[in-house]
């Protein structure tokens, strides 16, 4: 197993963007273009994705609707059913190739959960993981979303970890397909002791989170040095 972790971050990045870049270099770690896992770290524009388990009745605001809002909508092949993307919210994108820890994607799972814990652990939130749910929660509110596609034992997609997220934008669906859920955020959980720099410090947060529970090294680096290694026709 390689001891690097390959940390892209990609500031405010497009959904539509940040998913061709996925796939991308998901493929590249199966055929061994890549030869280290990465984690992509974005914030996204207002968006809704459908995973694979999507019912329609969790969308209970019509798309016509959404698209006046300025909400992209997109059907996709991760786990999981609705959720939400959009400003003030840590999305993180594993690419690992699981054959070089353990294949297990139950496990997998569990320790995305721990990693986040970890993170929000360190700025003062008790969170956990809950029996038969998938994802972070502080008691009964839901503090960060997961799914992830798995292809060949390499991973894609990942954790949403509501950091300032407005909550509000939730309201227009059925957050993971859990009727009645309560979305709660860091800052909501902190408030007044909420630090300014509560973004920054949990994108450096999540990283330390992920090495700890996978047992790696970060190492920076940007889309550009990527490219170099896959193939920049590729990647356009």
């Amino acid at each position: 197993m390689s001891a690097d972790l390959l940390v892209v971050g990609l500031g405010r990045m497009a959904y539509s963007a940040a998913l061709d870049l996925q796939r991308t270099l998901a493929e590249a770690r199966i055929d061994r273009t890549v030869d280290r896992d990465m984690l992509l770290l974005v914030e996204h524009p207002p968006v809704v994705t459908l995973g694979r388990s999507f019912q329609r009745k969790h969308l209970p605001t019509p798309p016509e609707e959404l698209e006046r809002r300025g909400i992209e909508l997109f059907d996709i092949e991760r786990g999981g059913d609705i959720t939400f993307h959009g400003p003030g919210q840590l999305v993180g994108y594993p690419i690992f190739d699981l054959t070089e820890h353990k294949p297990d994607l139950h496990l997998f799972l569990r320790q995305i959960e721990e990693c986040v814990i970890k993170t929000v652990a360190d700025a003062g939130i008790r969170a956990e993981g809950r029996e038969g749910r998938t994802g972070v929660w502080v008691e009964d509110r839901k503090l960060a979303s997961i799914g992830i596609h798995v292809k060949k034992w390499v991973t894609w997609h990942g954790f949403a970890l509501n950091v300032l997220t407005d909550l509000s934008f939730f309201d227009l669906i059925v957050p993971c397909g859990i009727d009645e859920v309560v979305m709660t955020s860091m800052q909501k959980e902190l408030q007044e002791r909420a630090p300014r720099d509560l973004w920054a410090r949990t994108l450096d947060g999540i990283v330390l989170g992920f090495c700890d529970v996978f047992g790696q090294t970060p190492q920076a680096v940007t889309v550009a040095d990527l490219k170099a290694v896959v193939g920049a026709g590729s990647m356009e």
